[in-house]
């Protein structure tokens, strides 16, 4: 793995309001960025939660620790990911192109030899209506109309066209890792990839408060054998990569910047191959404040959440055998960025090899109790 570097910075990182967390000797900490120096906010804010809570971030106060770029360096704070109590949420099928991935994968029965042949078949047949269909609108009713008389209704097509969307639980609270750590996929999956995403974060009130970049593993094996399989496919140990900082809104960044984001993909694996790609985030097919209010709609989050808003990316590069498509290899290295939020960087091994998840809530809150952390801060 490369060091980290101001490179892994927003371009206009200057300008940027950066929060995230590191580990100290003593425990794990919410940090500010300012002027690329790290500072320790933990006396204001004892969470990630609670500092993403203030609207006077500007008047926050902490104790500097170390230029960014020395973060991960030996004797130096680690990075991790970037939230700490809040929920780890994401969309799906949120791209016309996922949509048809996912049904692909649902036909093939987790089979890559077969999705060559029903990319194909499909595409022709439903490729360029349901790229412009808006989700939920009466064209997008005909659609479905036409598709099951076709035979070619999909439970993937649904969230994609229908009126609900796609969201679900990616991981547990404190289960997600940061820029530089292992990524898991799991030991008995053979057709996997990465999912390149914008994560919106979210405080409790429902006010996007900024965003990050992510991760969210995708075994299309798995999922692909049965759609009731996507706890399995999806949350498991080191699954889910966030950071490497939350981007707060300012006048330098705000949501707009979040649908026009251009986020770029690399993967070069240890057997020289490399595969590049790009998720447009004008390319999705609901708005991400509409899939954070569908995830607020009977639901409330006292500790916020972070929403991934799902990918236009699907590998179908073939790494090894013609018709294979795209698969991880052990020690692959993967690369997600775009100028306003920097760039995340992960090594893939399988869950089981990757470093145990064993800091939970109980930890947590022991450890800011031993710090003097909880008590009722100043400013609430």
């Amino acid at each position: 793995m490369e060091a980290f570097s101001t490179d892994m910075l927003p371009s206009d990182h200057g300008q940027a309001t950066l929060v995230g967390r590191v580990l100290l000797a003593e425990g794990p900490t919410p940090v500010l960025i300012r002027d690329d120096v790290v500072h320790d906010v933990s006396r204001e804010a004892a969470t990630v939660a609670d500092l993403l809570e203030r609207d006077d971030l500007d008047s926050v106060g902490g104790r500097a620790l170390c230029d960014v770029g020395a973060l991960n360096g030996d004797g130096q704070p680690k990075i991790l990911a970037p939230v700490d109590l809040q929920c780890v949420k994401a969309a799906g099928v949120t791209f016309a192109l996922s949509a048809i991935e996912r049904v692909i994968e649902e036909r093939a029965r987790g089979d890559s030899n077969r999705a060559n042949e029903i990319r194909g078949d499909l595409e022709a047949k439903v490729g360029s209506g349901i790229r412009s269909v808006v989700p939920g609108s009466d064209e997008a009713a005909a659609l479905k109309a036409a598709l099951i008389e076709a035979n070619m209704w999909s439970q993937y097509l649904e969230v994609a066209i229908g009126p609900d969307a796609e969201v679900f639980t990616k991981g547990p609270v404190l289960s997600a890792v940061g820029w530089g750590a292992q990524i898991g996929v799991r030991s008995n999956s053979d057709w996997n990839n990465p999912e390149p995403e914008v994560v919106v974060v979210v405080d409790r009130h429902g006010n996007i408060r900024g965003a990050t970049l992510g991760n969210d593993v995708n075994l299309r094996d798995i999922e692909g054998r049965s759609a009731l399989l996507l706890g399995k496919a999806k949350d498991n140990n080191a699954s889910t990569a966030l950071g490497p900082f939350i981007r707060v809104f300012d006048d330098h960044f705000t949501m707009d910047d979040v649908r026009n984001a251009t986020v770029d993909l690399v993967i070069e694996g240890r057997d020289n191959y490399r595969l590049e790609g790009t998720n447009k985030m004008s390319e999705i097919s609901r708005d991400p404040t509409d899939l954070v209010r569908q995830t607020m709609s009977e639901h409330q989050y006292p500790d916020g959440f972070v929403l991934f808003l799902g990918t236009l990316f699907a590998p179908i590069q073939d790494r090894d055998a013609p018709g294979r498509g795209f698969t991880h290899k052990e020690g692959d290295i993967v690369r997600i960025s775009t100028p306003k939020l920097g760039t995340l960087v992960n090594q893939v091994t399988t869950s089981k090899a990757a470093p145990p998840w064993e800091f939970g809530i109980r930890d947590l809150m022991l450890n800011l109790a031993r710090r003097g952390l909880l008590a009722q801060p100043a400013h609430a």
